[in-house]
């Protein structure tokens, strides 16, 4: 839906496809879903879900065995994002680094993106 030819709607670092990877062969599943939500002190929250199939509008981003398919109304508000996975002594977890986001909470879970006007602008679309 909202793409640009050529470019892949997000990236993965190699933590996170192999992260994606063995959750997804640990469950036989077909990928994870990405998408975003109402929520949180920023205003939205990112939310990831098993999926057996993709949906007919999702966005399926393959990378070495790693499947991603991104929600129809998450995918302009995802566009341009990295996926990581960190590890560390407290705590693991998917990170996105995505440019669309305006400000976050302290924590990192709940994010306010930038206008919707301003999105458009600046993916190309008008």
């Amino acid at each position: 839906m909202f793409s640009i030819p050529g470019k892949q709607a997000v990236t993965m670092t190699t933590p996170a496809v192999a992260q994606i990877r063995k959750l997804m062969q640990r469950d036989n599943r077909h990928g994870l879903r990405i998408g975003i939500k109402k929520g949180g002190c920023a205003g939205m929250e990112y939310t990831m879900d098993y999926v057996d199939a993709a949906e007919p509008h999702d966005e399926v981003v393959e990378q070495d065995g790693a499947r991603v398919l991104i929600a129809p109304m998450a995918q302009m508000f995802l566009f341009g994002t990295e996926i990581d996975y960190e590890t560390s002594l407290l705590e693991s977890g998917f990170k996105f680094r995505n440019p669309n986001v305006e400000d976050a909470c302290g924590c990192g879970e709940s994010i306010k993106f930038k206008d919707l006007d301003e999105l458009r602008a600046e993916q190309g679309h008008s």
